[in-house]
């Protein structure tokens, strides 16, 4: 049973989406729409469907409806009406259907496909905020040709200019490149030079600018450190090429505990199905919050589980909402609606219980929806009626 105050409380709070992307630009036919509904880049087998699957169904349930169809439509006519209308109205739709207040939007993914921060603006109603992504800084000052023994300076004097933009944080995909296991001491410079040196040869010679040092990865973790601005981490599921048993949080325990001083604030994205280690992780160390972000979409109808996990020791202080919506705008839409649908139920079923008040809920609700991203972030959202 749903307390109809929560769940209107829930309805009208604008939510800050602390980590998301932008949408796809292009039009999506029936293949391409099947290709960006999982995380997965391998081909799915032979007369199957990803419409089969917990987000297929929520598209077909809850994204249906937006787009001027009925619930439950089929996914030949909902591909067909998506056509017909257009990305843009689909993206416009979709967006403005999340409520949200803000979104904080890493700007460092799949940039020449997706909508930037003045265009997602414009299609959700809502202010937007950059994350900027460690790895892209690194790999373009090795386009651009950086002497391996200014790489360390040029690395931390572009991350300055990027908080002196507007910059609200910076994120590491140190759990792709590598693994999370990097080393979790402060590098020298000197190894830093040296390392730079041995990935630019190796870029020069395949022709390939990937950055998956252990050392530099760890340095540019220290470098955003340093500028005080919030550190994004990817932890947990991901695409087809992470090795989820190095994605786990519980490998950046040494990193949190010499970070702990430093006056920036560790978040853990997405964290499936490391939720409970984030969550612990976020209750032992002052400076380190979570997310269930993309879970959330990609469990669907059974996301009030993972839900109710992160709320079991997680404090309701070091907890933030995330969709981490990208390319396609339902994820930014079914992110936002189930994770309503979700708190509204479990938080009821605390108050139905006797176990906490009404008022506790909301408030709860309103510190994970919303305050605590305008606390670390320092960003404000708008206020929807």
């Amino acid at each position: 049973m749903t307390h109809p105050a929560i769940a209107e409380a829930l309805n009208e709070l604008a939510l800050i989406d602390h980590h998301v992307h932008g949408t796809l630009r292009v039009e999506l036919d029936r293949e391409a729409f099947e290709d960006v509904m999982t995380e997965s880049d391998r081909p799915r087998r032979t007369g199957t469907t990803n419409f089969d699957s917990q987000f297929g169904l929520s598209v077909r349930r809850f994204c249906a409806p937006v787009l001027g169809l009925e619930p439950h439509a089929s996914p030949e006519d909902y591909v067909a009406q998506r056509l017909a209308l257009g990305s843009t109205e689909v993206n416009r739709r979709l967006l403005s259907a999340a409520r949200l207040g803000a979104m904080i939007i890493d700007t460092g993914f799949a940039t020449s496909k997706l909508t930037d921060l003045v265009e997602t603006a414009e299609l959700s109603g809502a202010p937007t905020f950059e994350v900027v992504r460690l790895e892209a800084v690194a790999e373009a000052l090795v386009r651009d040709d950086v002497d391996p023994a200014n790489f360390a300076d040029t690395l931390r004097r572009t991350l300055s200019d990027a908080v002196a933009s507007g910059a609200v944080g910076f994120k590491s995909i140190a759990a792709y490149r590598y693994g999370l296991d990097v080393p979790h001491h402060r590098p020298h410079d000197t190894e830093v030079t040296r390392s730079a040196a041995t990935w630019m040869a190796q870029a020069a010679a395949s022709g390939h600018v990937r950055i998956s040092d252990p050392i530099l990865l760890s340095f540019l973790m220290w470098s955003a450190i340093d500028t005080g601005k919030p550190l994004q981490f990817h932890i947990g599921y991901g695409d087809s090429d992470i090795n989820l048993l190095r994605a786990n949080p519980a490998l950046l325990t040494d990193f949190m505990r010499a970070t702990q001083d430093s006056g920036a604030s560790i978040m853990l994205l997405h964290c499936y199905p490391y939720q409970r280690e984030a969550a612990y992780l976020s209750q032992m160390f002052p400076h380190v919050y979570f997310d269930i972000g993309e879970a959330i979409n990609y469990s669907g109808l059974q996301s009030r589980t993972i839900i109710g996990e992160s709320l079991e020791i997680g404090p309701f202080t070091k907890q933030l909402y995330s969709s981490d919506g990208w390319g396609p705008a339902e994820l930014h839409f079914v992110g936002s609606h189930l994770w309503r649908r979700g708190m509204t139920e479990v938080l009821s079923s605390w108050v139905d219980k006797g176990d906490c008040t009404v008022d506790d809920a909301i408030r709860i609700a309103t510190m994970i929806g919303r305050d605590n991203a305008t606390a670390v972030y320092g960003v404000s959202g708008i206020t929807r009626a």
